[in-house]
C-alpha cells in the first residue's frame, strides 16, 4: 500500500524545509536537524552536518 502521508509535514515549513547548510554551504538541500553552539544557539543543518564536530558548529553562523 501507499503511504500517502510520508513527507507531509514538509509542504508546511517555508521552503519545503529546503535551504543552504551554514555549516557546508551546500545550497537547495533540506535543512532537517538541530545542531546547537556553544552559546546556546541552534542552527538547522543537512543530513551530513548532523554529525558534525562541535568546532564546525561553532564557526557556522545562522542564517537570518
Amino acid at each position: 500500500m501507499a503511504k500517502t502521508k510520508r513527507g507531509r509535514v514538509l509542504w508546511s515549513l517555508p521552503s519545503r524545509g529546503r535551504g543552504t547548510c551554514p555549516i557546508c554551504k551546500s545550497t537547495r538541500i533540506k535543512l532537517l536537524y538541530t545542531q546547537t553552539k556553544t552559546d546556546g544557539t541552534s542552527l538547522k543543518v543537512c543530513k551530513k552536518c548532523s554529525k558534525a564536530v562541535q568546532s564546525r558548529v561553532d564557526l557556522a553562523e545562522a542564517q537570518v
